[in-house]
């Protein structure tokens, strides 16, 4: 967890299927959020155990309503521990519709969410109940997930945003194209994160 003094909000990170709070992108999207002046806290849905039977099985990874349920229970734990921070979540593939199903169930108290590359069709019947600013990102060139996403971004009802990065791909590999996600996700969370005391 990185909140420096002064941050206007934390944003927990839901890493999709096959990452981590070490993956390079995740943690380069992060220094750039700490850069607008908003805290982050990188850590893994699953423990270790089930991350080793979900290489082999690849089922909890799309258990959306177990990771879910984790990030609730890490936003109980930041808002014990720095009530005075308002939250929001980042989810990038399954973890995008883990953190559209937290924001759902949660309500006011996730001040916005960012999915990349995610899988917010995975959400369902959540998506009409999520109340916090939404924005979704994905690659030019993923056909596929944007469809996935254009269909979820009808059922939505909050404030919301779609927002596809020429030329990238499902990882945002190509040259310019994770900058482009980063500085996004910065400033929607600037524009939408707030510390509660100024709400």
């Amino acid at each position: 967890m990185n909140i420096s003094a002064g941050a206007r909000g934390v944003v927990l990170f839901a890493h999709g299927s096959g990452s981590s709070r070490h993956s390079p992108r995740n943690q380069f999207v992060a220094r750039t959020i700490r850069e607008a002046g908003v805290g982050t806290m990188l850590f893994d849905l699953l423990t270790a155990e089930e991350e080793a039977v979900d290489i082999h099985t690849r089922h909890l990874r799309f258990d959306i309503g177990l990771l879910a349920d984790r990030l609730i229970d890490a936003t109980d734990w930041i808002k014990g521990e720095f009530d005075y921070l308002s939250v929001g979540y980042f989810g990038s593939s399954t973890g995008g519709g883990a953190a559209l199903v937290a924001a759902a169930e949660v309500g006011d108290r996730v001040g916005a969410v960012v999915s990349r590359g995610g899988r917010p069709d995975l959400a369902g019947d959540a998506l009409p109940k999520v109340k916090s600013p939404t924005l979704l990102i994905v690659g030019g060139l993923d056909y596929q997930v944007i469809e996935m996403n254009e269909a979820a971004f009808a059922r939505m009802r909050c404030e919301k945003e779609l927002k596809i990065v020429p030329g990238a791909t499902h990882l945002f590999e190509e040259p310019g194209t994770l900058e482009e996600v980063a500085r996004l996700a910065a400033d929607w969370f600037g524009r939408h994160l707030h510390s509660v005391e100024t709400q």
